[in-house]
């Protein structure tokens, strides 16, 4: 028997598709966004960037941004009792309410 593959991508068929109008590479104002510092956001991944990609388990989150790092955010969500800290890039998130 073949063994699984265990990947970053795993299990993320139905997760990460888009919707057939949406397919294809982002618009530019996307990867421009800026956040202030405090701010919340949805983590929602686009799957054609992978660069700066969460970790497939936070897609859905809501988290709020602490800073910004290079071309990325750092992001704080809760996870059950704990505080998790991820650097995200600006594709991969949109402001939250």
């Amino acid at each position: 028997m073949v063994k699984r593959s265990k990947g970053l991508r795993s299990k993320s068929r139905q997760i990460l598709r888009k919707r057939p109008r949406a397919r294809g590479f982002s618009t530019i104002t996307r990867s421009l966004q800026q956040f202030e510092a405090g701010e919340s956001v949805n983590i929602v991944i686009d799957s054609a960037i992978h660069k700066g990609m969460p970790h497939i388990r936070f897609h859905g989150y809501t988290g709020k941004v602490i800073e910004k790092q290079g071309n990325c955010f750092k992001v704080s969500i809760t996870v059950g009792k704990k505080v998790k800290l991820l650097v995200i890039r600006p594709e991969h998130l949109r402001r939250g309410k």
